[in-house]
């Protein structure tokens, strides 16, 4: 009996070694099929070079994040570094003016209107006037005088109205839907087509990344949801992607054309690919993207397509009918796609908090609606993010259509974009800069060649008085053209020609503010860092 018991426990000691030697070995080949199939993978999207700089970039980010949590002090010394800087961007930003009157509670009796009106003055007096000389880049889209004292009669008149009540402000309801139908009609939408407003660029984005999200989960059961955009589109997609938990897959941009790489876009799209995105034109660099392509691409793979119009919505649709033709369409001409986003609130001159999202058909746009049947305070429903809305903001915005008309935004068309287009001309016949790619709408970007740093050519540029965009990856400066910067063109050309010669001849003057701020930032290995000083900036907008 005891030969028997043992014979029994050496064949149970033998069967559980071996069982756990098969469960180690399964486990082994699943993890290195896991990370075989992600090297791989990646492989095909970003290519040896672009796969080796994003492993070794992981790389360094884990040392370093495993030296700050290790080493005695590490984190202690980094922290204290980012809080200096973190200061410095508070005093900028927020600053304390000895004496400056600060309404940090309500004031124990409200104010006379002449009182009101006095300290509105004021608060508007802050801001600083060089704009009007077209010395900055987008941000201020301005229409005109004219049209400045319009939008403020029709916000005054619509100054109650909220949309999510349409049985009492049924005009506000009727000017929405007539924006939306206008905004159709500039893209060439087919029968069936519809959209709705949203308060920006970046939630008609955010509505997108959503909608697609939903349906594919609804119609294919997708539970890891995952976008193909280009690395130049819009940040407002990473902000879908963290919202909403989609995986973003960032395809690179052809190095002499600036467009997304269609085979390296191609490479990424797996069963969990829920949409792509092109840019008409994109913000960093003017560019815009290959849209045939990435629609047919779309189609193939019967997943959605989105256009990114946001910043050239009001320019692209007249670039023909302005004397600009584009070498292909980018609106819902093209087969494969889905869905565009328009913000009237730039180039339209509408207020801001102003812009359109499209959808080719209405079973589309349902997956972005978000409805609740079960809650006690009655049946809810809301077309996107917001539930109350200012109707102020769609009369300013219907205001401002029906007042350009066509042949207006036909004129504006042909006056920015030439002005762009002068610019573009300019930079090219300046020995050390380069225009990036064939920016065709109102964005104008450019790098340096040779010696010449650009971020010192920025430093020069704010000396002087110009607030234009400083661009990273590569490093650049870029210009949204509006009808302002006609009257600065031939300013910031001689600027930019000084800037240069003065650079050549003291390559050491390449040491302002943007170089130590944007310089600094793209040479650290530690991109935690940026945000935490990232989120100090956001800090100080709340610093009364």
């Amino acid at each position: 009996m005891p030969v028997v018991q043992q014979f029994n426990s050496a064949v149970g000691s033998l069967a559980s070694s071996s069982a756990i030697d098969l469960l180690r070995n399964i486990i082994f080949l699943h993890v290195l099929s896991r990370f075989g199939s992600k090297a791989f993978y990646l492989l095909r999207v970003k290519g040896i070079v672009g796969a080796t700089k994003e492993f070794i970039g992981q790389v360094v980010q884990t040392v370093i994040k495993t030296v700050r949590s290790s080493v005695p002090g590490a984190n202690a010394a980094i922290q204290s570094e980012i809080q200096k800087q973190i200061k410095a961007v508070e005093e900028k930003t927020a600053p304390d003016v000895p004496g400056e009157k600060k309404y940090l509670a309500l004031p124990p009796a409200g104010l006379s209107e002449a009182a009101v009106r006095g300290e509105l003055v004021r608060y508007q007096k802050m801001a600083p006037t060089y704009w009007k000389d077209g010395k900055v880049s987008g941000a201020i889209y301005h229409g005109g005088g004219e049209l400045s004292t319009l939008l403020g009669e029709a916000y005054s008149i619509f100054n109650l109205a909220n949309p999510l009540h349409p049985e009492l402000f049924p005009g506000i309801r009727k000017m929405e839907a007539e924006v939306v139908s206008m905004v159709l009609n500039m893209y060439n939408a087919p029968p069936g087509a519809c959209g709705n407003m949203t308060s920006g660029g970046t939630e008609s984005l955010l509505m997108a990344v959503k909608t697609y999200r939903d349906m594919a989960r609804q119609l294919r059961g997708v539970t890891e949801p995952e976008m193909v955009i280009p690395v130049t589109a819009h940040a407002a997609l990473d902000k879908g992607s963290n919202y909403f938990g989609v995986k973003i897959i960032h395809i690179p941009i052809d190095s002499t054309t600036g467009k997304v790489d269609i085979k390296k876009m191609a490479a990424a799209i797996n069963r969990n690919t829920i949409m792509l995105v092109g840019s008409s034109p994109n913000f960093p660099h003017g560019i815009i993207d290959d849209i045939p392509e990435i629609a047919k691409l779309a189609k193939a793979h019967k997943i959605g397509c989105h256009v990114d119009a946001c910043l050239g919505g009001f320019l692209v649709p007249f670039m023909e009918k302005a004397g600009f033709p584009l070498p292909h369409p980018v609106d819902f001409r093209v087969e494969g796609v889905t869905s565009i986003s328009c913000d009237p609130h730039k180039y339209g001159f509408a207020p801001k908090g102003s812009s359109v999202i499209l959808f080719r058909t209405k079973q589309i746009r349902n997956h972005m609606y978000f409805v609740q049947t079960e809650w006690p305070g009655g049946i809810y429903g809301s077309p996107s993010i917001a539930g109350s809305r200012p109707g102020a903001l769609i009369a300013g915005c219907w205001t401002a259509m029906i007042k350009f008309g066509e042949d207006g935004y036909i004129k504006s068309t042909q006056d920015i974009v030439g002005v762009a287009r002068k610019l573009v001309a300019g930079v090219k016949a300046i020995d050390g800069l380069r225009i990036i790619g064939d920016p065709l709408v109102s964005v104008v970007s450019f790098d340096s060649v040779g010696a010449i740093k650009i971020y010192g050519v920025a430093d020069y540029l704010t000396k002087k008085g110009w607030h234009l965009n400083v661009l990273q990856f590569p490093q650049a400066i870029h210009i949204a053209c509006t009808l302002l910067t006609l009257n600065g063109a031939d300013d910031l050309l001689q600027d930019l020609r000084d800037a240069v010669a003065l650079l050549k001849a003291n390559p050491n003057m390449a040491g302002g503010e943007v170089t130590a701020i944007y310089g600094t930032a793209a040479s650290i290995p530690d991109r935690s860092i940026v945000g935490d000083v990232t989120r100090g900036f956001l800090d100080s907008l709340t610093k009364a």
